[in-house]
C-alpha cells in the first residue's frame, strides 16, 4: 500500500547553477544525490492531511471533528496566495532531519521570507478558526506538522550525508532559480462543497 501523500506548500527548483555539472558536483559531498527534477524549497509543511485533521480533533478533544478540520484546512490551502518565481543562492551544504538529509542552505530575498512568515501567521489563523488553543504548543507537538523548531531554515534537500560527515560544508556559491509556489500533492486533496 502506498503511503498517504504529504501536503506541503513549496517552490519547485527550476535550475541549480548555470551548467548541469554544477549540481552533479555536489555528489562529492552527498551520498545518493537526488534527481534534479523533484527538488523544491518547502515553504510550509502540513504533513498527511488525515493526520493533521486527527491532531486537531485530538487537541480540541473532539470539539472540532476530523471532518471539519479537513474541510477547513483544504479550503484554507486553496485560498492561500501564490508566491511568484524568484532566485536564491547557496554557499553551504548543511545536515538536517536529525542527520538523515543533506541540503543546500539557501539565501533568499526578503519578500520570500516575508511570504513564509505570512504562511505561518495564516496557519495560526486557521488553527484559531479550528478552535485550537495554545497554538504554538500545538504546532510544535503535532506529529503531522513535524516541526522540530519554530525557526525556518530555507533549504533544498539534495541527498543523504556521507558516512561520518559533519554538520556543514562550504561550497562554491551556486545560483538557484525557483518557480511559482504550489501545493504539493494538490490532486490528493478531497473536494470541498
Amino acid at each position: 500500500m502506498d503511503p498517504l501523500p504529504r501536503i506541503t506548500l513549496e517552490a519547485p527548483v527550476l535550475s541549480i547553477g548555470s551548467r548541469s555539472s554544477d549540481y552533479e558536483d555536489l555528489g562529492s559531498y552527498v551520498r545518493a544525490l537526488r534527481r534534479p527534477r523533484g527538488l523544491h524549497l518547502t515553504l510550509l509543511h502540513l504533513g498527511v492531511l488525515e493526520d493533521f485533521a486527527r491532531d486537531v480533533s485530538d487537541w480540541t478533544k473532539g470539539i472540532t471533528s476530523t471532518e471539519s478540520a479537513t474541510r477547513g484546512t483544504v479550503s484554507w490551502l486553496l485560498g492561500l496566495p501564490e508566491l511568484g518565481a524568484f532566485s536564491g543562492n547557496a554557499e553551504r551544504l548543511i545536515v538536517l532531519g536529525g542527520g538523515r538529509v543533506s541540503g543546500l542552505e539557501v539565501a533568499l530575498p526578503r519578500p520570500v521570507h516575508d511570504y513564509q512568515h505570512s504562511l505561518v501567521q495564516a496557519l495560526h489563523e486557521l488553527l484559531d478558526e479550528l478552535l485550537v488553543d495554545n497554538i504554538d504548543d500545538f504546532i510544535l507537538s503535532s506529529r503531522a506538522l513535524g516541526f522540530r523548531s519554530p525557526h525556518w531554515t530555507p533549504h533544498v534537500a539534495v541527498g543523504s550525508p556521507k558516512a561520518g560527515s559533519g554538520g556543514a560544508w562550504e561550497i562554491e556559491p551556486i545560483a538557484i532559480e525557483f518557480g511559482e509556489s504550489r501545493i504539493r500533492n494538490r490532486q490528493s486533496l478531497p473536494p470541498i462543497d
